[in-house]
C-alpha cells in the first residue's frame, strides 16, 4: 500500500476546498487535496451554476491570485438589486447610493474552480490527487489516516472536509448535523433577454416561491425560482419555450421576451447545521459545514469566509504549532460560528415570513421591506452588512 504523509489533506476540490489550499501557498506546509473529478472544460455556453460573489469575496480570491486570472468579459457586476414583495411592497439597493462600485460580481462557478485549479497546480507544496475517491478514516495518535479505494493512505495532522452538503469527511468523523428540508426546490436556467438588465439583479417574494434574475454580461440573465416541490416539478417538466413564458410572466415581463439557453434544472433546498466545526485536528468547510437558504446568494460566500479565516489561523500558528493544533482549531470554531448563525437565522428567517399565508403576514412583511426602502441609513447598514 502506498502511503503518503502531509501536514494537511483537504477532501474535496470545489471552490471552497480549493480555496483553503490556495491560501496556503507559500507555506513550508506540504498540502493534498483530493477530488473524485477535475472541473469541467471551459465552454462557450453560460454555466447553469452561477455565483453571487461578494466584495469580501473578491478580496479573498484576489490575495490567492485567482480574481486576477478570471475573463472578465464572462463577470457582471451587480449595481442595483430590486426587491418586490407579494403586496406591492419594493426596496432599491443601489451600489452607488452604499459609494461602491458593485454589490456583487456574478460569476460562473466551473471559470472560478477551473483558475483555482490552475493556481493550486502551480504550487510548490500542493498536491492534487485525482481522481480518488476516500474509504476510510481513522484517527492514528495526533494524525488522521486517510485510505482511498485504490489502495493508498494519506496521514495529516489537519484534515479538511471540503466535500460538500453530504459530507463523507463529517460523517466519518463522527461529527453530528441536522438537516431541515423546505420542500422546496431551487429551479435553475439561463436566458437571453430582450431588454438589457443594466447591472441589475431582481427577486421577486412570490405565493409560488421566491424568483431571482441574476445579470449576466450582455442580455442575459441566470434565473433562480426558489419554489414547492410540485411546482418545480412542474416548471422543469415545461419545454423549453413554455418555461422562458412562465418565467418572464412570472417576472412581470420586467425584461420583456425571454430566449431560452439552458435547460432547467432542479435541487432540493434545506437548512444545515453541524454540532462541531473543528474536532481533534479535523476542520469543515463550505456546505459540508453549513447549508443555508439561497434567496441572499450568500452560502459560497460563507464558504470562501471559512477557507480565508482558517488559512489565515494555520498560517499565523505555522511556526508555533501544528496546524491541526486544539488551540487553532478552537479559534477557527469561535471564528465562523456567529457569522454562520447570524446568515442561517436571517435566510431561515425571510424564507418562513414570506412562506406565512395570511394577510396579517402579508402586512409586516410589505410594511418591513417598504421601510427599508425609505429609510436610507437602514438600507446603507445592510448593504454594508452585505459587502463583507
Amino acid at each position: 500500500m502506498e502511503h503518503s504523509d502531509y501536514d494537511v489533506v483537504v477532501v474535496g476540490a470545489g471552490l471552497v476546498g480549493a480555496g483553503v489550499a490556495a491560501a496556503l501557498a507559500g507555506t513550508a506546509l506540504s498540502i493534498a487535496i483530493v477530488e473524485r473529478a477535475p472541473p469541467p472544460p471551459e465552454s462557450p455556453a453560460w454555466d447553469t451554476r452561477i455565483y453571487a460573489i461578494s466584495p469580501a469575496s473578491v478580496r479573498f480570491l484576489e490575495s490567492v491570485g485567482v480574481w486576477q486570472a478570471l475573463d472578465p468579459a464572462r463577470i457582471q457586476p451587480v449595481r442595483r438589486m430590486d426587491v418586490s414583495g407579494d403586496a406591492g411592497s419594493r426596496v432599491v439597493f443601489s451600489a452607488y447610493d452604499a459609494g461602491v462600485a458593485a454589490l456583487a460580481h456574478i460569476v460562473e462557478s466551473g471559470a472560478i474552480q477551473r483558475a483555482l485549479w490552475r493556481r493550486v497546480g502551480a504550487q510548490e507544496n500542493a498536491v492534487l490527487v485525482c481522481p480518488a475517491r476516500c474509504a476510510s478514516l481513522e484517527r492514528d495518535g495526533k494524525r488522521w489516516r486517510l485510505g482511498l479505494e485504490d489502495g493508498r493512505s494519506l496521514s495529516a495532522g489537519l484534515v479538511v472536509g471540503a466535500d460538500g452538503r453530504d459530507s463523507w469527511v463529517r460523517g466519518h468523523a463522527g461529527i453530528g448535523a441536522t438537516l431541515e428540508p423546505y420542500g422546496d426546490s431551487g429551479v435553475v436556467a439561463n436566458f437571453a433577454t430582450e431588454r438589457g438588465h443594466d447591472g441589475t439583479a431582481f427577486q421577486w417574494f412570490r405565493a409560488d416561491g421566491i424568483l431571482a434574475y441574476l445579470p449576466l454580461p450582455g442580455n442575459n440573465v441566470s434565473v433562480v425560482w426558489s419554489t414547492p416541490e410540485a411546482h418545480a416539478r412542474e416548471l422543469t417538466a415545461l419545454d423549453p419555450d413554455a418555461f422562458a413564458a412562465r418565467v418572464a410572466a412570472a417576472g412581470n415581463e420586467r425584461l420583456g421576451r425571454l430566449t431560452p439557453l439552458t435547460p432547467a434544472a432542479a435541487f432540493p433546498l434545506a437548512v444545515m447545521e453541524v454540532e462541531h466545526l473543528a474536532v481533534n485536528g479535523l476542520a469543515l468547510v463550505g456546505d459540508a459545514a453549513h447549508a443555508v437558504h439561497p434567496l441572499a446568494g450568500q452560502g459560497v460566500n460563507l464558504g470562501f469566509g471559512d477557507a480565508r479565516v482558517l488559512a489565515a489561523l494555520v498560517r499565523e500558528r505555522e511556526i508555533f504549532r501544528a496546524p491541526g493544533d486544539p488551540a487553532v482549531m478552537r479559534r477557527y470554531e469561535r471564528a465562523r460560528r456567529e457569522d454562520i448563525l447570524a446568515m442561517r437565522l436571517v435566510t431561515h428567517g425571510l424564507q418562513r415570513l414570506f412562506s406565512l399565508p395570511g394577510r396579517l403576514p402579508a402586512a409586516v412583511r410589505n410594511l418591513g421591506l417598504n421601510f427599508t426602502d425609505e429609510v436610507g441609513v437602514l438600507k446603507n447598514l445592510l448593504i454594508r452588512q452585505a459587502l463583507g
